[in-house]
């Protein structure tokens, strides 16, 4: 699949409303990423804003939400898409019931409600209050990452260290957030009239289109 080349953070927001989908980092599904379409000024630079840069921009649009979404690596989903993604993922579930039923675990609810309780947390708050450090609490990043696939959390923005003249600098540090604080709970569970299983076909359907050379099975590694 070849994609515009990217050079804005626009280029960004236009492929992902046109796709519904769209992957940060190369993956089995040759051209279908950010990393291979990006022009290279705009992926590692020390002089001007890229990629990395824009993501946090493009979380908080209103029009995308971002997070560990295709196979525990990051990318973009549209909100066009989102409703039926998230009655595909959470099997027609609330978080409650995706417990109560033996789907999560405890570390994951105590993460979930942490984060429904502070609206937005920074990732290194989260830890620090569930004490997800040495000699506490294990495996905070298995456990994020599935909350995201599950499309139960998502990055709300990054959060960067400044230096003496205030600018920016570093690896931004994620604020975790759900999609129902981005985009309001009725549209999050818009798809819910449909069984999980409809979600699914749709989106697979979708994606047949706008991948009409991958196979079945890369297509299906992108959606499960």
């Amino acid at each position: 699949m070849k994609l515009k080349t990217i050079k804005s953070p626009d280029d960004i927001l236009k492929i992902i409303s046109e796709t519904g989908f769209l992957p940060f980092f190369a993956n089995d599904i040759s051209g279908f990423s950010i990393e291979e379409n990006i022009a290279p000024q705009y992926w590692f630079s020390g002089e001007t804003d890229g990629a990395w840069e824009w993501k946090g921009q493009l979380a908080k649009s209103g029009e995308c939400v971002y997070g560990k979404l295709f196979r525990g690596k990051a990318g973009f989903v549209s909100r066009e898409w989102l409703p039926d993604l998230a009655n595909y993922r959470r099997d027609g579930y609330d978080f409650e019931g995706f417990y109560e039923d033996g789907h999560a675990n405890y570390k994951d609810k105590d993460v979930y409600d942490e984060i429904e309780k502070q609206g937005a947390v920074l990732s290194k708050e989260l830890k620090r209050r569930l004490n997800y450090r040495k000699g506490g609490n294990k495996g905070f990043d298995t456990v994020i990452t599935r909350l995201q696939m599950q499309t139960f959390v998502c990055v709300a923005d990054f959060e960067y260290m400044r230096d003496k003249r205030g600018r920016e600098y570093g690896w931004g540090v994620a604020k975790y957030t759900m999609p129902e604080s981005i985009f309001g709970a009725d549209f999050v569970l818009s798809a819910y009239d449909r069984k999980p299983l409809e979600s699914k076909e749709r989106i697979l359907n979708h994606l047949r289109k706008i991948l009409p050379r991958a196979s079945e099975k890369q297509i299906l590694r992108i959606l499960n």
